[in-house]
């Protein structure tokens, strides 16, 4: 089982989530020479190599003042193209660097499906352990944010379903800069899923701290009648959720399922076995979910053991609506969770 929380240690520091990702990236290529930056945009986007004042860093910003420090041959500005960026991104982990790309957004990966599930996740299995693929695809994720369909996908499933990946998708600072720096120490491909909603969130940071370890819950607060289990910006909706509950005298549990491939099952399992009752939250649609999976297997686990059905909060089945009202009613809520765990209380 896990022991690993984010409890704050006494010299952390207030960070934003987006300046935490920053940090990382700051802290690793400092580190090591092999870490560079691809991706649009990221350099200042016209700028062809050229130092621009005010560079964008990025959609939003994260990668901002690195070009200055670290100059063209380690921060560079792609075409726009997400296959021939990943392409290039496997390439470069191939010969020997540990690239980080930003691809923007989720909803644009699958243009690169070839080369995430054909050669960054197989290489390493099929050259028979000869070849390994250090890499990291920083993707933004989720709803809430009223950018419609094609931007707003959060495909936590689709890459945990893929062999050979990792997959991380952190709810607090704390975590974003812990898994990104263990992401970037990583041989292996690892997919990083940042929820839009959580890059102006802050939290209590140890800016002295080393990687996080891979495979880990996050605990983010104690309880005793359910476990509450959420991936990233849904974990923080858990929380909230567990604030409401316990003015109704619930003592709710509130776990961060941070690594999403490889999964700390042993840690889920002995949480949720201590309150018996449990309740999965994710922003993908109910369909082949990573709660579906999360619920099959820690079920599979504790059968007979559970004091209630387990309890799944999770998108509606469709794509995201652009509709200000009809996103809200589409995405999981407080109010949603606050339900479901009710409801394994035997109060709904």
């Amino acid at each position: 089982m896990s022991t690993a929380t984010d409890r704050t240690a006494a010299g952390a520091v207030e960070m934003t989530f987006l300046d935490a990702l920053k940090d990382a990236l700051l802290t690793c290529m400092r580190a090591d020479s092999r870490v560079v930056l691809l991706g649009e945009d990221i350099a200042g986007g016209a700028g062809q190599g050229a130092p621009l004042e005010g560079a964008m860093g990025g959609t939003f910003g994260v990668t901002k003042g690195l070009f200055e420090e670290f100059g063209p041959r380690r921060v560079l500005d792609t075409p726009i193209s997400e296959a021939g960026i990943t392409a290039a991104t496997v390439g470069a982990a191939m010969a020997g660097l540990r690239p980080v790309t930003d691809l923007m957004w989720a909803a644009f990966a699958p243009k690169a499906f070839d080369e995430i599930v054909n050669q960054a996740a197989k290489m390493r299995f099929m050259s028979g352990g000869q070849v390994s693929v250090p890499m990291v695809l920083r993707m933004a994720v989720g709803g809430g944010l009223r950018a419609a369909a094609q931007h707003s996908d959060t495909h936590y499933a689709m890459f945990t379903n893929v062999p050979g990946l990792k997959v991380v998708a952190p709810a607090t600072p704390a975590e974003a800069r812990g898994l990104l720096m263990a992401s970037i120490l990583d041989d292996d491909p690892v997919v990083f899923l940042e929820h839009m909603a959580l890059y102006t969130t802050s939290g209590a940071v140890d800016a002295a701290a080393g990687p996080m370890r891979l495979g880990e819950l996050g605990v983010l607060r104690d309880g005793s009648d359910v476990t509450i289990a959420g991936v990233g910006h849904s974990a923080l909706m858990a929380l909230e959720a567990a604030a409401v509950l316990e003015a109704e005298g619930i003592s709710a549990e509130v776990l961060s399922l941070r690594s999403l491939q490889p999964l700390d099952l042993d840690g889920l399992v002995a949480r949720a076995g201590a309150t018996g009752r449990f309740v999965v939250v994710e922003e993908g649609p109910a369909r082949c979910s990573v709660a579906s999976d999360v619920a099959a297997q820690v079920g599979e686990r504790l059968f007979g053991a559970l004091k209630a059905p387990i309890g799944r909060v999770t998108s509606n089945h469709s794509p995201v609506p652009f509709s200000p009202p009809l996103e809200d009613a589409h995405l999981p809520s407080v109010e949603k969770v606050v339900t479901a765990a009710k409801r394994t209380m035997g109060l709904g």
